[in-house]
């Protein structure tokens, strides 16, 4: 089967169409010419095993389409059961676990604790949480997407540093496999995400794109022609790294000061409302609480995260100029509390045309994280 799927796609122009039936089918071959720049020869010579090996289908149902002079097409679709992936999400609290089809199509999740961050452990688990998942799929079950926070490096397999996992130069893509006896993927997890949102979201059909998430952290990853971006070093598109209150700034984790991420992450936003509010004791749902109720010193901290946030996606903006930005991210909970104050600063940050890039708030749960991880398996396969 790996074999057959190897040749299959070997050529560029082969990748091309299925990525392009993947994420915009049911689609006809004179759709798929004009998308991809193909002819219409190039495209059937293309198409024509990968029917023969269950990857795509023509649909029979529905009225036929006419292409050139008379000769009925069909409309293509991927055959979605033809393999299935598990996408795993690791959080520093839990392990968010997915079975999807090959058009990333949840059809198991399930999700278990993290008790012990230890590299060691959260293989363990994630080889239990692979066995729970899989049983009913198990046969057509060969790949596996795996994400977390952090600095990745997906080619080398390896976690070079997770802030909230506490590692350093984890090979885990090598570890997963031989746990678990798949082949591993292994992905930043809003690069993950934003694979997701471009192949099956927010992101399909557009050129360009970002995707940046509030929360624990604050992330952000990008799609420039077509393509994610990773950048010479792994680290394309980190926004909570960009400088907004440099020299007198809060410490960021990173070692540098004023990041994005020291003033707007959930910790630093928990961290200045508790002195804000005398409380020692007061968590992210309290503070929210405090800000709703007119706790103006309070309201003040999510005041100055959101302008943070609004800066560094005006940096982003200026700097790759995407059609469009999508935000997401566990922190949408507090959104109402900045969102004013993001679209401000955008607005007045970003330059001349450049306001006028949409900013979509996208809520998504971490099961859609997971779905990203396997999103990152199944295009590790079928991409160019």
């Amino acid at each position: 089967m790996l074999l057959n799927r190897a040749k299959l796609l070997a050529s560029p122009a082969a990748n091309s169409v299925f990525t392009t039936v993947l994420t915009r089918g049911p689609v006809v071959r004179p759709e798929i010419a004009r998308i991809t720049g193909l002819s219409s020869a190039a495209v059937t010579k293309a198409v024509k095993p990968m029917i023969e090996a269950g990857y795509l289908e023509e649909l029979p149902q529905g009225p036929r389409i006419v292409e050139g002079a008379g000769r009925p097409a069909h409309p293509l679709a991927v055959r979605a059961d033809r393999e299935f992936f598990v996408g795993i999400k690791a959080t520093a609290d839990e392990l968010i676990g997915v079975v999807t089809d090959l058009r990333a199509q949840v059809r198991a999740a399930h999700r278990i604790p993290v008790t012990d961050r230890s590299a060691a452990q959260v293989v363990r688990d994630i080889a239990a949480l692979v066995a729970e998942l899989t049983p009913v799929h198990a046969e057509r079950t060969h790949h596996i997407g795996v994400s977390v926070s952090g600095d990745v490096d997906r080619r080398g397999g390896v976690v070079r540093y997770s802030p909230f996992l506490g590692w350093r130069d984890v090979p885990l893509a090598e570890l997963v496999a031989a746990a678990t006896g798949l082949t591993v993927t292994v992905e930043n997890d809003v690069k993950a995400l934003t694979v997701a949102e471009q192949w099956f979201g927010e992101g399909v059909g557009a050129d360009s794109f970002a995707l940046a998430t509030v929360g624990v952290g604050i992330g952000c990853a990008l799609v420039v022609n077509g393509r994610l971006v990773a950048g010479g070093y792994g680290v394309a598109g980190e926004i909570g790294h960009i400088p907004v209150a440099a020299g007198n700034g809060p410490e960021c984790h990173c070692g540098a000061r004023g990041c994005v991420e020291s003033i707007a992450s959930e910790e630093a936003i928990v961290a200045r409302a508790r002195h804000a509010a005398g409380d020692p004791d007061l968590d992210m749902a309290g503070a929210i609480d405090r800000a709703h109720g007119g706790d103006a010193a309070v309201r003040a901290v999510f005041d100055e995260a959101g302008e943070a946030i609004g800066l560094g996606l005006a940096a982003m903006v200026n700097l790759v100029g995407p059609e469009r930005v999508v935000v997401s991210g566990e922190g949408l909970a507090a959104y109402d509390l900045f969102e004013e104050q993001i679209r401000a600063a955008f607005t007045t940050q970003a330059f001349g045309a450049a306001a006028r890039c949409p900013l979509i708030v996208r809520p998504l749960p971490w099961e859609e994280w997971a779905r990203g991880a396997a999103a990152v398996s199944i295009q590790s396969l079928f991409a160019a």
